[in-house]
């Protein structure tokens, strides 16, 4: 699986230009995380009523399973994509990293890689020039506990 990002996501009938854009933002994370050696297991993985942009384990070292968000800002007018991960998304995140802990499985029935678990945040925004800056902040805390 590691040469080709795999996609769990099911193909939207009527995809809006947000979910076209957040998809390609997606795609591109993917692409680079296994041009780095990563492994994609999962993308798009509903967990309960929240959901995981993608699932990979780092080849590290240490190798870990890491649950990514990935965030994109078509502009920074109005800040930076990291600025959109509130208290929501966060409270969320914990839950969906929980379900997926808990159930200890993928959807489709593989076995989640027995690794520490760390969170991550990939934000994508395009500067004034038009360049998109990608940056990947490792271990994200996800704070509360509810």
């Amino acid at each position: 699986m590691s040469g080709r990002p795999h996609h769990d996501r099911m193909d939207r009938m009527r995809s809006t230009p947000a979910q076209l854009a957040g998809d390609a933002a997606e795609d591109e994370v993917c692409l680079r995380l296994v041009a780095g050696g990563w492994e994609v297991l999962a993308r798009n993985l509903r967990l309960g009523r929240s959901e995981v942009d993608v699932l990979a384990v780092d080849p590290g070292p240490p190798r870990e399973l890491v649950v990514l968000e990935v965030r994109r800002r078509a502009r920074r007018d109005f800040g930076l994509a990291e600025e959109t991960l509130d208290h929501a998304k966060r409270r969320a995140m914990r839950r969906a990293v929980g379900l997926l802990l808990e159930r200890g499985a993928l959807p489709d029935g593989r076995s989640l890689p027995r690794l520490p678990v760390r969170v991550d945040l990939v934000a994508m925004d395009a500067g004034a020039d038009g360049r998109v800056s990608v940056r990947h902040h490792r271990g994200i805390g996800l704070g509360g506990s509810g």
